[in-house]
Order: structure tokens, then sequence, then C-alpha cells
């Protein structure tokens, strides 16, 4: 384009062509749609969020399958009493000695219900739901790039033009001034033309502005920091589309991301209706465990001396009746209650028994429990969760069918927009290069003297309006076909 253009104004004014400024290519590094994609995929923070949630899907899935396995617990306590007598339902208890004790348990519990078998098949189901999302989050953040990244090449392609339009209104001028010293034009023409010059001036400088403002929104949709010193380099060919509006219904039908998500919900819905159905079943229940405790008074005379006194008690009863069979003329052996006596082994032994606490733990004896417990009537609790659960399942299944009816009207919409922008950039090229030729016809009739300056910037008017419908309509190509892609829910080229 600005070849064809640079060709015609060099017939009017070579010297000022050779002296007009150009636009040089900013140095700087290649950025492909590919590379931006990919770094939108790793750093974009929207993606990252859903990525995340990926995580919390894969532990619940350990835990459903971890539900088979058996729980355990441990603990471990300790308690001090002071000693003391305490009364108890009439009874007086307790010891004039303070007491510390200790005790352990660990236990094993199963439990097994029809959720137990359900909940790996729905966990997993969720798991892959959420896939799903990451997916359809995945599509959407490609399109968004996608389109931005059109956005900038779009800029880019009406500041090139206003580049190219400069050239011509620097080639205007210097014609009109020229015109005015051999005698065929005005100063008003000259005035007009530098007029016109300023004002593509100025669209010159908010085009260039526009291209920097849709790079920054570019890089706000890739997560990454942005940088001027990037030139877009894909290069976008408008054909048209090879493949047929049933065919692209088939794909989008198969993997469109966010329609797949939508069934995997409906999927987990029925897998949830089946669950609260295994609240009427059964559940059985096991548990066994190991247990010990200690106990140690803090005076460790006091079973010693306890012992003593219990010994005493012996021999003065031993020594009563044994007197009392003397009296009644039987026969005694008063002398055997001499041998009723506490020894120092005892003493020692009595010692080494109270040394228990903290870990010195006797054990408990051991139990095993099992318990089958048949759920009969819990005041409609069950049925209200059935009923939402049945509910859920049924939303689920018109959420598929109204996605499945989008997706439909979505991919129809975006193949007959794509189908009208291809014949509307060959209608708009096709007008460009009349406009162009025009515009050429003017500049030779007013190089010439048989065109006034009005007709020259209206022919250059018509031009300018006309190049910018053709680029519009060429971005608007390309982003009908990501918006196609996006519909059906993969590339399609």
């Amino acid at each position: 384009m600005r070849f064809s253009l640079l060709l015609a104004i060099s017939l009017i004014a070579a010297p000022a062509l050779a002296q007009s400024p150009t636009r040089a290519d900013s140095a700087g590094r290649d950025l492909t749609l590919q590379e931006a994609l990919a770094l939108a995929a790793r750093f974009n923070p929207s993606l990252r969020q859903v990525a995340n949630d990926i995580r919390g899907a894969n532990a619940a899935v350990r835990a459903a399958y971890g539900a088979f396995l058996p729980s355990v617990d441990a603990a471990l306590s300790s308690e001090f009493q002071q000693g003391g007598r305490q009364i108890f339902s009439g009874a007086s208890l307790g010891a004039s000695s303070d007491a510390m004790q200790s005790s352990y348990r660990l236990g094993v519990n199963y439990r097994l219900s029809a959720a137990t078998f359900i909940n790996p098949a729905l966990q997993k189901a969720s798991r892959e739901g959420v896939e799903a999302d990451i997916t359809g989050v995945e599509s959407v953040i490609r399109s968004n790039v996608a389109q931005q990244y059109l956005n900038v090449l779009a800029a880019d392609a009406r500041a090139d033009l206003q580049d190219t339009l400069l050239i011509a209104a620097e080639a205007q001028v210097v014609l009109a001034k020229a015109r005015e010293i051999v005698g065929s034009g005005t100063e008003l023409d000259v005035r007009r033309a530098e007029v016109a010059r300023g004002q593509i001036q100025v669209q010159q400088i908010r085009e260039r502005n526009q291209v920097d403002i849709e790079k920054l929104r570019l890089f706000q949709e890739m997560g990454i920091d942005p940088r001027t010193d990037v030139n877009l380099s894909t290069v976008f060919a408008v054909e048209p589309l090879s493949l047929e509006l049933d065919r692209l219904l088939a794909l989008a039908r198969e993997q469109n991301p966010v329609l797949l998500a939508t069934r995997q919900r409906e999927r987990v819905a029925e897998l949830g209706v089946k669950r609260q159905r295994g609240e009427y079943m059964p559940t059985l229940t096991m548990s066994t465990g190991l247990a010990g405790y200690t106990y140690e008074y803090t005076n460790p005379d006091f079973l010693v001396q306890q012992a003593q006194g219990q010994v005493v008690s012996q021999q003065a009863a031993c020594v009563e009746r044994e007197q009392r069979f003397a009296a009644a003329g039987l026969p005694s052996q008063l002398a055997g209650c001499g041998s009723v006596v506490f020894t120092d082994a005892q003493a020692a032994a009595l010692r080494q028994q109270n040394n228990q606490f903290p870990f010195g733990f006797t054990s408990s004896p051991r139990s095993i429990s099992a318990t089958l417990s048949v759920p009969v009537f819990d005041g409609f609790a069950r049925g209200l969760r059935r009923q939402e659960a049945v509910a859920a399942s049924d939303d689920a299944r018109h959420a598929v069918r109204a996605r499945e009816l989008a997706v439909t009207t979505d991919v129809t919409a975006a193949y007959l927009t794509l189908q009208t922008a291809v014949r509307t950039v060959s209608l708009q090229e096709r007008n460009a290069s009349m406009a162009r030729d025009e515009m050429k016809l003017s500049q030779d009739r007013y190089r010439i003297g048989m065109a006034g300056f009005i007709d020259l910037t209206q022919s250059r008017d018509a031009f300018e309006r006309a190049e910018s419908a053709r680029i519009t309509a060429i971005y608007d190509y390309h982003k009908a076909f990501a918006a196609l892609e996006s519909a059906v829910g993969r590339p399609l080229r």
C-alpha cells in the first residue's frame, strides 16, 4: 500500500519525498501470537487462580479413597489430685497423700457406609469438572489474548496509514508552494495544504498513542509487565474457512470446554443423588485400641505406712483370737502371732510399686466393638436432602441443554459473521484500490493545473476512509475467526 502511494507521489514531487520523514522500524524483540498465548497460559493471574483449584480436587479424591482406611487417634493425659477426704454417695473417699496419674490411649476406628463407596467416583468427577473449568478459562484467556493481539495489529496498521498520509500531505505542501511560485496556485492553497498536514500529524500522534495503549492491554491479558521494545510479528492471511458449519458444530459439541464442564457438573449432581440415597443404607462401625494408666502417691511411704498399719492390725487380731482360745481352754498358738511382721523387703516392693508416674503404665484390658446401625427416622431430613440432590441434578441437566443451545447459537453466529467478513474484505479492498487510483488521478490533474486543491483534498479524504475501512474489515475478519475458534473451543488454523 505504502509503496503504491509513494510511487504515485514521486511523480509529483520527488525532491519533497526525499526529505519527508518516515517512521523507522523500531528495533526490538519479535512476539508471535503463539508466544503470547504461551506466556498468558503461564502468567495470567486469573488462570493461575483457577488452576490452583486442582490441588483441592486432588486432595478430595485422596480423602475419598482414604475413607476405606481406619482412622487412628492417640491421646496422652496427666492429672494431679490433692490428698484429702471427699464425700461421694454418703461414703468418705480419698487419701491423705497427694497423687499423680497419667494415661494413654491409642484408638483405631473404622466406619463403612454406602457413601464410602460412592465418594471416590463423586470426587473424581468433581476433579474432572475442575479440570474442565481450567480448560474453559484457558480458552477464554486464549480468545482474549488473540483478540487483543489483533487490536494491536489493527492500531499499528492505522498508524501506518497516517504515516503514509503524512508523506502525501508533505508532498502536497511542496507542490502547492511550487505552484504558487510559478503563478498557477495561490497562497490559500498553500495554507490549506499546511493545515491538512497538521491535522494528519495530530491524527498520527493519536494513532501511535493508541498502539501503545493496546500493547499495554495485551501485556495485561498476558499477565506480565509491559515492554516498549516488542514488535508483533505474526502475519494473518484472509482466506475462506475450509470447514463446513455442520463439522464446526460437531467439533464444538465434542470439545467446547464450557460445555464439557457443564456436562461434568451434571455427572457430579447425579452421583450426589446416589450418595443421598445411600443414607438409607446401614452403617458399620468398628473400634478397638490400646490403653494404659499410672497412679503414684507423691509420698513414697504412704503405701508402706498403710501396709504397716494393716500388719499391726493383723497382729492385734491374732493375739486377741488366741487369748480367747486360751481362756476357753482350747489350744492356743499365741507364739505364732509373732510371725506376722512387715519386712524391709515388703516396704521396698511397695515403694517400687508406687513409682509409676509418668510412664510406668499398667495396660488396660483390650476390647473390640462392632456396631451396625440402621437409620429409621430422622424427622424427614434425609428426604429433604435427597429431594435437594434430585433438584440439583435436574438443574444440571437443564444447564447442559441450555449450554448446548448457546454453543450452537454462538458457533453459527460466528460462522455467519466470518463468511460476511470474507466478503466484506473483498469489497473493501476493491473500494480502497479504486480510491487509490482516484487519488493518483487527482494528484496528476492537480500537478498539471486541471484540478483544484479542494478536489485533491477530497480524493485524499476518500482514500483515507476507504483504506481505513479496508484495515477495519481485515481485522474484523481475524477477530471473527478468533471468535469462531473460541465458540468451537479449539484452534482452527
